[in-house]
């Protein structure tokens, strides 16, 4: 397999413009694939609509999960990723605005794996990210890509 996988769910084109940005500039090594609403998201990780034809064995190594998405909100798509096997070990890193940082929190008891403020800030992904994998490495049931 290639270069790994990230998707990015946003619906806001100045956040996604921004966040996109600050990955490419600080070289985060993915393929990055952008859902603009819940709905896109759930086609892309299932492999439905628009992405029947995509690898349904070859899943995203993280989400980049907006809260507050048109179609189907962020903790929805969260909902039905881990109500599936197929994506029920992706990692999730929520994108939130300081407003919804306590919808965040909640969210982890439904499985997030962690948030990060609006507008990104690469040294707290980077971290986020970095807790995220020594989790997989430690529980060994879904290594990422280091």
């Amino acid at each position: 397999m290639g270069t790994p996988t990230m998707l990015v769910v946003e619906d806001n084109p100045d956040h996604l413009e921004l966040t996109l940005t600050i990955l490419e500039q600080n070289g985060v090594p993915h393929d990055i694939v952008v859902a603009r609403d819940g709905l896109e998201a759930l086609d892309y990780l299932f492999c439905q609509g628009l992405y029947s034809d995509r690898n349904a064995d070859e899943q995203p190594e993280l989400v980049m999960l907006d809260l507050g998405l048109p179609k189907m909100n962020g903790l929805q798509v969260l909902q039905r990723m881990r109500d599936d096997p197929r994506t029920f070990f992706v990692p999730v890193i929520m994108l939130t605005s300081a407003s919804e940082q306590s919808d965040a929190i909640l969210a982890l008891k439904g499985g997030l794996n962690s948030y990060v403020s609006k507008p990104l800030d690469i040294r707290d992904f980077e971290a986020r990210l970095e807790e995220i994998r020594e989790y997989w490495r430690l529980s060994g049931l879904a290594p990422l890509s280091a």
